[in-house]
This record gives C-alpha cells, sequence and structure tokens, in this order.
C-alpha cells in the first residue's frame, strides 16, 4: 500500500529504489509520537465536522488498541515492511477499523505529520539530555565539595602555569555545561510550535482549529507560515549542534583525566567499572570510556555538518531529502545521553590523589607571577618585575632547580628587593591560591561560595524540569 498509488502504474517500480527510499526501518522511532498525533488530528477533524462521531469513536479505538499492540510489544515492527511509520499505522488501522482510516489524512499531509512528530521527539529527547546533563553537573560539584582546597597545577598550551584548586578547575566545566543546558533549553522553545494543520505546503481548506490541536499536543504555538514549518529543519540543526558543542566540552573534560589518569601525572584513577586492559600487556588500564566518549564527539560533530549540507540547497518548500534528517538527530541524541551519563558515573567514580597534586605544583614555578605582582605591590613597575623574575627562574633552570633551591644571595643578584617575605611567596602555592581573591578567582573562600551557588541552581533546575530532588551524598 501506498499513500500516493493513484497516479502510478501498479508494475514497473524498481526493487532497489523501494529499498532505497523507505524509512521505516529508522522513522519507526516515531511510532508513538505518530499515534499520538494521529488521535489529536482526529479530534480535530472531529471539531471541523470532517467527521461523524461515529467515526470519531472507531478511528479513537482502532488507534488505542494499536497503541495497546505496540505497548505490549517492544519488536511491534519485526516481520513488518512499509514506505514509512505513517504508512504502517494507517495500514494497521485499516485493518482494524476499515475504510474509514483512509479519513485521517483529510486536509492533511506526511509532510506537516513528520514535521510535528519530529518536533515532539525533539522536545521530549531535550528534556532526557537536560536530566542527563544534570546528573554531570552533579558530579562536578560533588568531586569538588569532598575535595576543597586540594591544590593543583593550572595549565596553559599545556604548560604549568599558577596554582588552581581541583574544586576551581572542576567548576571550569561546570560552567561550560551550564551553557550547554541553556542552549538545549533555547532549542527546545523555538522547537515548541505546531505544524499540523501547514498540510503540504499552502495550509488547509478545512476549518482546523490549530490552537486546540496546539493544545492538545503540548506546543506552545502554531507555526505562522506553512511553507516554512513544512520544509525547514533548523530545530533539527540547532540541537545537532547543542549536542555536538556539549560533546566538545565532553572531550575536553576526557582529554584532561586521560592525562591526569596517567602514572606520568597521577592525580586521579579511574574505577575499574570504566576502564579496560590490554589482550598483551598485563598491567594496562585503559581510560577506554573517556576516550569513547573523546572518540564519538568527532561523530556527532560530523552530523552537524552533515545536517547543514543536507539543507543548504533545497529549494522551498518540502523536499524528500529531509527524509535523511531523522537518522542524524536519532544517532546524534543518542550518543549524546549516553555520553553525558557515562562521563556522570566516571567523575563520580574519580578517585583523587590531592598528595600527586600538591607535589606537582612545586614543579613549574607556578608562583612565578605572584612574585611579580608582589614586586609591584613594593613599587617595581610591572614590566621590571616579570623580567626580574624571569631571569630568577633562568638561574633556577640552569641548577636544575626551583623557587625551593635557589640561595638568597643568589636571588637577590637578579631581584634586588629579594628577602624573606618574597622567599614565602615564592615556595607557598597555597598563599598565590588564596591571594586570588576575585570574583570567579581560586581562592577557597570564592570557590566554597561558588560551589553553594552551583548546588543551588543544580536544585532550581531539578525543579524547572520536574526532577526528583537528589538526596545528599554521605
Amino acid at each position: 500500500m501506498k499513500l500516493w498509488g493513484g497516479r502510478f502504474a501498479r508494475t514497473g517500480r524498481d526493487p532497489l529504489f523501494e529499498k532505497f527510499s523507505e524509512s521505516f526501518s529508522v522513522d519507526q522511532r516515531l511510532i508513538l509520537y505518530d499515534l499520538r498525533v494521529n488521535q489529536a488530528y482526529v479530534k480535530a477533524l472531529g471539531r471541523a465536522r470532517a467527521l461523524s462521531p461515529s467515526e470519531i469513536r472507531r478511528l479513537t479505538r482502532g488507534l488505542e488498541s494499536l497503541r495497546h499492540k505496540v505497548d505490549r510489544n517492544p519488536r511491534w515492527h519485526r516481520g513488518h515492511s512499509a514506505e514509512d511509520v505513517h504508512t504502517w499505522v494507517e495500514q494497521r488501522l485499516e485493518d482494524l477499523v476499515g475504510p474509514v482510516a483512509r479519513k485521517l489524512r483529510t486536509g492533511r499531509s506526511r509532510n506537516d505529520l513528520v514535521a510535528t512528530e519530529t518536533r515532539l521527539y525533539v522536545k521530549d529527547e531535550i528534556r532526557r539530555l537536560q536530566s542527563a546533563a544534570i546528573e554531570l553537573l552533579e558530579a562536578l560539584v560533588d568531586q569538588g565539595r569532598r575535595h576543597l582546597g586540594v591544590a593543583m597545577p593550572g595549565y596553559t598550551h599545556l604548560q604549568p602555569a599558577q596554582p588552581i584548586l581541583f574544586s576551581h578547575y572542576l567548576l571550569a566545566y561546570f560552567e561550560m555545561l551550564l551553557r550547554d543546558l541553556d542552549r538545549l533549553e533555547d532549542c527546545r522553545a523555538r522547537a515548541d510550535e505546531l505544524p499540523l494543520g501547514a498540510a503540504a505546503l499552502a495550509g488547509t481548506s478545512f476549518p482546523l482549529d490549530r490552537k486546540a490541536l496546539a493544545r492538545d499536543l503540548g506546543f506552545e504555538r502554531v507555526a505562522r507560515n506553512s511553507l516554512d514549518v513544512t520544509s525547514d529543519r533548523d530545530f533539527v540543526a540547532e540541537l545537532l549542534f547543542a549536542c555536538a558543542l556539549a560533546l566538545v566540552h565532553l572531550s575536553r573534560l576526557a582529554e584532561d583525566l586521560i592525562i591526569f589518569s596517567s602514572p606520568s601525572f597521577g592525580y586521579a584513577e579511574l574505577a575499574d567499572t570504566y576502564s579496560t586492559g590490554s589482550s598483551i600487556m598485563p598491567q594496562k588500564k585503559n581510560p577506554d570510556s573517556l576516550e569513547l566518549i573523546r572518540g564519538k564527539s568527532a561523530t556527532v560533530i560530523g552530523k552537524v555538518t552533515g545536517i547543514l549540507a543536507l539543507l543548504k540547497g533545497l529549494p522551498l518548500a518540502y523536499n524528500r531529502d529531509l527524509q535523511e534528517d531523522k537518522a542524524a538527530l536519532f544517532d546524534a541524541v543518542a550518543t549524546t545521553r549516553d555520553a553525558l551519563a557515562l562521563a556522570a558515573r566516571v567523575v563520580g567514580t574519580l578517585r583523587i590523589h590531592p598528595e600527586r597534586m600538591r607535589a606537582a605544583t612545586s614543579l613549574g614555578f607556578l608562583t612565578a607571577t605572584e612574585l611579580a605582582d608582589e614586586l609591584v605591590r613594593r613599587g617595581v613597575p610591572f614590566a621590571d618585575a616579570h623580567e626580574q623574575v624571569g631571569r630568577l627562574v633562568r638561574v633556577c633552570v640552569e641548577q636544575s632547580g626551583t623557587f625551593d633551591h635557589v640561595s638568597d644571595n643568589e636571588a637577590r643578584l637578579v631581584i634586588p628587593r629579594w628577602d624573606a617575605g618574597l622567599r614565602a611567596i615564592a615556595t607557598s602555592p597555597e598563599r598565590a591560591i588564596r591571594l586570588r581573591n576575585v570574583v570567579g578567582g581560586t581562592a577557597p573562600s570564592r570557590v566554597a561560595r561558588q560551589l553553594r551557588q552551583a548546588s543551588r541552581t543544580l536544585a532550581r533546575l531539578r525543579r524547572q524540569l520536574s526532577l526528583p530532588a537528589l538526596h545528599p551524598k554521605q
């Protein structure tokens, strides 16, 4: 059965083309959305007097029967074939209720139907993505609370730069992922409009109450332009971008933790549950969970490029090319959701080694900037202070030592104002951390305040998204 067969001869369709053009193997994932939209549309046709009360009852019962069958049997699609999920539903519905099923297409096209179902899917999946993101945000905050006060090197160019708190490091990823969560919410708001009633491209001649239909399906508003809403997938591209950017942030976190968990650093250790071994080297403990997060981010980035390329040359209005959006969408959403959930579990079970982090702060002259700042406070221009501290670093490097090892006489040769106070600053990463006491800085009091604010933010987000409250960890 085809929804468009009357114009065409009954023979002559190439089986290869049939296989090439079917989308049922992909869009069957929309089955519950298709049934839900059809139920709402039956009501809309009833309000428009395009269906009689008895026809409404028969169609409603038939659609409800199909939904129960799908709910009871997760393998409902096995052994079935159809051009797409919409065709499958109409075929099964006609089997159940007879020719009245053919009236369901009144004033409607697959174009506005699939656009409606895809938007419903996007709205629901964004909530699931946000829920997964919140779990990761909570894991970051929990680790930050448990290790408040732990010092570590901060890096630029992957070279030791300045001492920071490990909690401050974690909160950097909190901020990134919080923006990702906000982007998802923006995307959901833009997807929250009803295409149904736009028909193929020009709207319908039947008096559908589209506002009532929007309310029945939970849409915030009705799409204003029938050409636009049936033919654009910018909301898909936007969600793919939001997923890709979230995965870019996860990939950066994964890269850090891969480095930090290597024996050369030893700052952290992954739980065995999220690691694998080697088939040849018995000693290996590989961070494969993190490497796969990093790798899968590339796949989703590719899907963003793909959907943009798909859309860029399409004339108005609908084109069959748009069938390809769903495979990319479904895969990107599932990958991102799983990556967020996995990252939350990896971070939540991460074993931290504070002593290794603290020991590393004595390498790389992390207090050099604080030395220069102290000289500025004593009246030395910063350019001169920078030069003097740089020369002291060179002296230490030539002796293969650190600020701890340089003598006062050697230091005074390059920094005339050198004294016990400057030595105390040079050899105390903790003091350098405490002095970064500005909004957004790494000072313990500031970071503690940031952690409290982060906890309040997460509690608010859970309320807004109707997620269960998190029980405090013991």
